[in-house]
This record gives structure tokens, sequence and C-alpha cells, in this order.
């Protein structure tokens, strides 16, 4: 009896698949990226640190040195003109000066451009919203020199405001060369940035959101409350702070409209430079100004970001 199996090896329909090796993966890919990154960024970081940090550094090496008069400023390395600032009371009340007039200015542009910046973005309709843009950024093209010198005409005993309370039959308000007319002029000038700033992120948030806060019974100034304030908080930090940083470094609206008993901290370091000829008290006051500025603004900045947090939360 003849078998039918085959002696050969049995052979299935069915191809076996063949390994074929990957090609290696490209090494140092993620070191040529960087490589050009670094080349490009590095003509602005030499830039910054030659027109920005170079210029600080050398001001505060020469506010170390000591003021001799008639030689201006002698080599050394002394902390008297630091102690000089903390000794002397008249400074120290410059700087709250400062401080108080910058902290009011930067709360009446608060107060006065988050309702103009909210119009624009939720009322204003995008034919007319364009146009009073162009009106409030149109004040920033002109100098601060030439806009304080409009507020000089209209704040002087003799000019505008008085004039026409005067037609009313309201005596003349003495305006001019007072710190009122300082805190008026610094919020004329500063306004636009508050209101460009929040313009921007008020336009971020979903105007779905406050329509559901309505349906669900709440009121307009409770929706404002509840959600528009918390979701604008980035904004009005950032341009409460980029206002404060402009009044706090302001000259020419405290020198023309605050007049020459009013003192501010920039015109003050501009006296002891240009005037009194004392370079290293005058580079000492600019370093506290910017210090106090610096710790003012990043300590609001945490405060601020924390409750932000705990909001998102």
């Amino acid at each position: 009896m003849t078998s039918s199996a085959s002696s050969g090896p049995a052979t299935s329909g069915a191809t076996a698949p063949v390994a074929t090796a990957s090609p290696p993966a490209p090494r140092g890919r993620e070191g040529r990226r960087l490589a050009p990154a670094y080349g490009l960024t590095a003509p602005a970081t030499i830039f910054v640190l030659l027109a920005l940090i170079g210029p600080l550094a050398l001001m505060f090496r020469y506010s170390l040195n000591r003021f001799v008069p008639g030689q201006m400023m002698v080599e050394a390395l002394t902390l008297d003109n630091y102690a000089r600032f903390f000794a002397d009371s008249f400074y120290q009340e410059v700087l709250g000066t400062t401080l108080w007039i910058s902290a009011l200015s930067t709360l009446l542009c608060l107060v006065a451009g988050f309702p103009v910046a909210y119009f624009l973005v939720r009322q204003a309709s995008d034919k007319w919203k364009g146009r009073l843009l162009l009106l409030i950024v149109l004040p920033l093209l002109m100098g601060n020199a030439v806009r304080t010198a409009a507020w000089m005409v209209i704040l002087g005993d003799k000019g505008l405001f008085n004039a026409v309370i005067g037609a009313i039959g309201i005596s003349p308000v003495k305006l001019m060369y007072t710190p009122t007319a300082v805190v008026i002029g610094l919020v004329s000038v500063l306004l636009p940035f508050m209101i460009v700033t929040l313009q921007s992120v008020i336009e971020g948030i979903d105007a779905n959101l406050e329509s559901a806060a309505q349906s669900l019974g709440a009121s307009h100034l409770t929706v404002l409350r509840r959600v528009v304030l918390p979701l604008a908080l980035p904004g009005i930090l950032a341009g409460t702070m980029l206002c404060f940083i402009l009044s706090m470094n302001a000259y020419a609206t405290p020198v023309l409209i605050g007049g020459p008993s009013f003192h501010m901290m920039a015109p003050t370091v501009y006296q002891q430079v240009a005037k009194a000829m004392n370079w290293p008290f005058g580079a000492a006051l600019a370093f506290v100004l910017m210090a106090v500025t610096l710790v003012l603004t990043t300590t609001a900045n945490v405060l601020v970001q924390r409750r932000y947090r705990r909001w998102s939360e």
C-alpha cells in the first residue's frame, strides 16, 4: 500500500513576513535645531546687554562714587549716596509723593478705562470700534510735552476751565501747580495705554459666558463682578503695572504742571545730574526709584497671580 504523503517539505499559500531593519534615527537633530535658534537670538541678546544692562551697570558704578565740588565725581566705593537718601526726610517725602501720585493716577485710569474698553468690545459696532480706537490712540502720536502744554492752557488761572465755570457764576479755582493738576495730566497721558490693554483682554472673553450667567438670573453688575472681572484680571494687572511704571518715571507732566515747588523722583534725578552736577547722588536716586518700582510691581504680580489661580480652580 503506497502512501500519498509527499516526501518534500510542506508549503503554505501564505507568505511569511520578512523582517526589515528600520533606518537609524537621525542623531543630533535637536542640537542642529538649537544652533540656528541661538544664532538668531544672539544679536538681539547682545543688543539688550549693551543697550540696557550696560548703562545700568555703569550708572550703578557711578552711584558708588563720591561727589566733590569742583571735581564733580571722584572714583570710590562707598554707600554714602544711598545713606544720604535714607537720612534726608526731603527725599523720602519726594518718593512718598511719587508713590501716591502714581497709585492715584493708575487707579483713576483703571476706573475710567475699564468701562470704555468694555463698551468698545461688547457694545460698539465694528465700524465705530475702529474709529473710537483711533481717537483713543491718536493722542499717543503727540509728545507728552505737547499734551502737557495743552493742559497748562486749560488749567491755568485764566485758562479755559476757569473761564467756563466763571461764565456760570462759579468763582475761579486754583488748579495750576497743584497735585490735582499733575494727576489730571498723568491720567490723560496714561489712559490710552490702559484702554488698549483692557480692550485686547476683554475681546478674548467669550460673550456666551456672560449670556449664560444672565440666563441663570445674575444681574449685569453681578456678571461683571463674578465673570468679567476675574477673567480680565491678567489684563487689569498688565494695564495697572504699565501705567504705574510710566507714572513713577514721569518727567514732563510734573515739571510743567506741578511747578517748581512740586517734587517727584524723575525731575529730582534730573536736577541732581544736570543742574547740581552730582552724578553719584543722582544715580543713587535713580536706582532707588527703579528698585522701589520693581519691588512693588513684582509683589503685585505675585499677589494677583495667586488670586487668579484660586479663581481658576
